[in-house]
Formats: structure tokens, sequence, C-alpha cells
């Protein structure tokens, strides 16, 4: 059955070749990131994976590391400049997380793997996003990415959990490729990232 061991061995074979086909872009990005944000190069975090399992996700850095007087970060629409701005719109920054996919800790196609104090947020049919593992791209990224409501995105998450099939992940991954030229839906609108979620009660 795809759900189970085919959608792997898909995501393991797919990630390699395109490691392999993308190394000397992801070369690239990580000596311009070095240049332009500094080290480290990666930022990682820990995520949700399949069934909450907490995993270590990485990405490409996209922001700085300035700060006001007090010492405190300024806000994420201050630290991300134009490059940073750049590697997002074009889904650059993503690249390492096919090496999160080798793992098994995420698939290509799936829903995005979000915060971890997300987790007791969740209605209980929002919390089935997690029966699967998370994805690089995913149902809600192809249907408005951050443009959309937690709420639509969800529910998005949740339709793919029940429609899950070999022909839908290539078709997801076919559109990924579209929006992904086209720049679409790369952040909500008036934020340079996408909002907290506080759960769905507290945002109604």
């Amino acid at each position: 059955m795809y759900k189970d061991k085919g959608k792997r061995l898909f995501d393991f074979g797919a990630a390699s070749l395109l490691i392999i086909l993308l190394s000397p872009v992801i070369a690239v990005v990580a000596l311009i990131t070095r240049w332009r944000l500094g080290s480290p190069v990666l930022f990682s975090q820990q995520r949700p994976g399949m069934a909450g399992k907490p995993f270590t996700l990485r990405k490409f850095r996209t922001m700085t590391d300035e700060r006001d007087a007090d010492g405190q970060l300024l806000p994420d629409e201050q630290r991300l400049g134009r490059f940073g701005s750049f590697l997002r719109s074009t889904s650059l920054d993503e690249l390492p997380e096919f090496l999160n996919v080798l793992t098994g800790d995420m698939s290509l196609v799936g829903p995005r793997p979000l915060l971890m104090r997300y987790l007791e947020r969740y209605t209980p049919e929002q919390a089935r996003r997690h029966e699967v593992r998370p994805g690089i791209t995913g149902w809600a990224q192809v249907n408005g990415r951050n443009a959309l409501s937690w709420e639509q995105k969800f529910a998005l998450d949740v339709w793919y959990v029940d429609h899950l099939s070999f022909r839908l992940d290539l078709r997801i991954l076919a559109l990924t490729l579209v929006r992904t030229l086209r720049r679409e839906g790369i952040s909500q609108q008036g934020q340079a990232t996408m909002e907290e979620f506080y759960g769905t009660d507290a945002q109604t």
C-alpha cells in the first residue's frame, strides 16, 4: 500500500536523486548564505513529526541576528532582508530538508511541520495532520500557502491525510513547481512570516 512502504520508498529514491542533481545549487546557496548572513548557515529547530514525535528540521537561514539596544532580536520583518526574502520566495531555503526526507523524519509531500508548542493548541480534528509524516510541500502549500488562515490550512492538511495517494502526491509536486516559479502565497498579508497560531478558539 502506497501510504505505508510505497511512499517511503518513493521519498527516499526521489530525495536521493534530487540531492545529487541539486548539489551544485545547494553548495552555492550555502556559500552565499555564509557570506550574506554569517554563521551558522543552517537554521535548526525541533519540530513535531509523525504522531507528534520531535525531530530536528534544518533549513538555510534567512534572517540576521540583529538585536535592539536591550539585546532582544528585532522583529522578523526587520531581520529578513532582500536575500532572505529571495530564498523564501524561491523555496531555496527548504533544500536542506531533503536530508530530513532521507532520514525518514519527513516526506516530500505532507502537512508542513510547524512548532512544538502548537501541539497542545490543535483541536482533535486538526491534530490528525500528524497521522502522516510532515512534508517539504503539501496540499495547503499548493492551495494558498501562507496566504491562507490557520483553519483553512489545517482543513487542507486533514483532507490530504484522508485522500493520500501516489497520484495526489505527484499532482502536489507538479503544482509546487508551478507555484514556486510564480512565487505565490509566500507570506500572509502584512506579515513577513505567518502569524502565531494560538488555537482556533483563541482566534474566533
